[in-house]
Parts: C-alpha cells; structure tokens; sequence
C-alpha cells in the first residue's frame, strides 16, 4: 500500500530528529490507523485496511471477547441464546441479530458493511467462501481438547490484532491468568488440591435424561485442573470440545466418595426435575454427600476470558466449601 507524502515525510522527519520512539509492530497501527495483516485459525493472512471497527460475530465466545476488548460488534447470531447463555456479555440494542449461529443470514451480514466477519472454525465450511465474496472474514480455532486454554490464548490475541487491541487483548489473559492463581490457592489453602469432579450438562430425551460429560481437554475441565481439581471422567470425548456422552448409569463408574458434581444449566435443569426418583442417581456419591453445585445462569462453557474467570470462581467455591 502506498505511503501518503505527508506520512511519508514526517516518518523522514522524526528519523532526522533521532527520536527512539517504536514503531508499531508489524500488523499493527499506530493512532493514525493503517493496514492490519493477521494470519487466522485457517493459516490464511487476512488483509484489512484499518483496524476492524464495524465486526460481526457468529459465535458467542467471539462476542464476549470483542465485548470485553471495548468493540461492540454491530451484529451477532442468536441474540436471544446469547443473553440466555452468556451473562459475561452486555450489548445495547443497536445491535442487529443475523440469524442462527449455525446457519447465519449473508444477506443480513452483508447489509451491515461490516469490516470484518469474526466466526468460529467450525462453523465455516460453506459460509466463508460466501461471505469473502463481500467481506473479510476471520476464523478462530473456537475449541481444541488437546490445549484448550492456549488456544483460547491465542483467539484473543487473533481478535484483538483485528481491532487494533492488541494490549487490551494481553490484559484480558493477564487478567485470567491472576483468576486461576487466585482459585489455585484458594484451593490449596483449604487442602482440596486433587479433588475430583465430574462436570457436565444434559437435555431431555422423550422421558430419557441426556448426559453430556466434559472430558479433559474440555475448556471447563482446563479450567478446573488449572485451580487443582482432578477431572474423574475417563470415558470416551471428541478431539475437538472434549465432550462425551452417557445416561444415568453410565455415571455408576464414578464411585470416589469425594467425588464433586458440576452442572450447567441455564435452561431446563434435567439434573432436578429428571432424576430425583432413578434409584442408580440416589446411589451416586455427589448424590448421597450433596456435593453438587449447578452453575450460575448465563454461565458459558465455552466461553472467553471473562467466562474463564466466572467459572473458576464457581469451581472454587465447589471445591473448598
């Protein structure tokens, strides 16, 4: 891109004059803006001419941390599920709903001319190439098993290079980090380092309860072993989000009498209303010592540093009360 004279000449001047200032490091810009190049999720470099001010998000893990960053986005998929799910995030009403996460409206997105696109990787198969006929489009990685904190490290640091927020972004995980030392000896100082739990949620199938176990490599179950708790489901998940599947007597492996329940529920609490009469629920040993707690509403699993913090802190009290 081609340098204005006058930038150009006072870049000669500020030389001439031996000043020490930095300058911006590459992909960045300074208070006057300039191009911002950021290689996303994908390994494709996406070139914006500015610092995206005008974003849609598609994922709600990507509003919270554009959120958290100070950029409001000017629309995001599934408004509603959004405020239901994710308490972490406050958005005015200017900003317009383009549709389901899953099956987002171009149209809509398209008539907000936005910057750029931010949109979590599964989800981009046959929508990226849509929206990059009108708009440049930015994928995070959104979930990882195998390093579920350091990649959510870096899909902070990929949002915020796109805003042109980059020290905001390493405050946000500075942030995070000090939250998880803080639980961590919370934890220890109380002797439950080790403790085992079993975090999940669950849905309702006919007269059927679904349980959904996070696994480790789960974002939550990160969360918990970084405080000190040891996760106590060893069955099967997926590579991506660290999750499995089960019923009610698939939970009869989980025979530690120390053993702690963590549940999210943010809508139907099937933990409450489903289960209290299944005699293998009441042998459970969470069950029989009531050491179970249910997640604040609007708590997101998957969720940004913001939700890190949230959950540790109810992780925390889990533990050591």
């Amino acid at each position: 891109m081609r340098i204005p004279a006058l930038i150009a000449a006072a870049a000669i001047l500020l030389t001439a004059c031996g000043t020490t200032e930095s300058a911006p490091p590459t992909g960045e810009t300074g208070s006057a803006g300039g191009p911002v190049t950021v290689t996303d999720s994908r390994g494709k470099a996406v070139e914006l001419k500015a610092p995206a001010k005008k974003v849609v998000a598609l994922e709600w893990a990507e509003t919270e941390i554009l959120a958290s960053l100070g950029v409001a986005p000017v629309g995001v998929a599934d408004l509603a599920g959004l405020k239901t799910w994710n308490s972490e995030v406050s958005l005015d009403a200017s900003v317009k709903d383009v549709g389901k996460r899953n099956e987002p409206s171009v149209d809509a997105i398209v008539a907000l001319a936005p910057d750029v696109v931010v949109m979590a990787e599964e989800r981009e198969s046959t929508l990226v190439p849509q929206l990059e006929k009108y708009v440049p489009v930015v994928v995070t990685k959104t979930s990882d098993a195998t390093r579920n904190i350091d990649r959510l490290r870096d899909d902070v640091k990929l949002i915020a290079k796109t805003v042109g927020k980059s020290a905001e972004g390493d405050e946000l995980l500075s942030d995070m980090d000090a939250k998880l030392a803080e639980g961590r000896k919370a934890v220890e100082a109380k002797g439950a380092t080790g403790t085992p739990f079993f975090m999940t949620d669950g849905w309702m199938e006919g007269s059927t309860v679904s349980i959904r176990p996070f696994g480790k490599g789960s974002l939550v179950s990160d969360i918990a072993e970084q405080v000190g708790l040891k996760n106590a489901w060893t069955g099967k998940v997926d590579e991506q989000w660290g999750l499995g599947q089960t019923d009610v007597e698939g939970l009869s492996a989980l025979t530690d009498p120390k053993t702690i329940m963590i549940y999210s529920a943010s809508e139907e609490d099937v933990f409450s209303t489903g289960l209290e009469q299944n005699p293998v629920w009441q042998r459970l040993p969470f069950v029989t010592s009531k050491k179970i707690t249910k997640l604040a509403p609007g708590t997101w699993t998957f969720g940004g540093p913001a939700s890190v913090g949230h959950i540790a802190d109810q992780v925390v009290r889990a533990a050591t009360s």
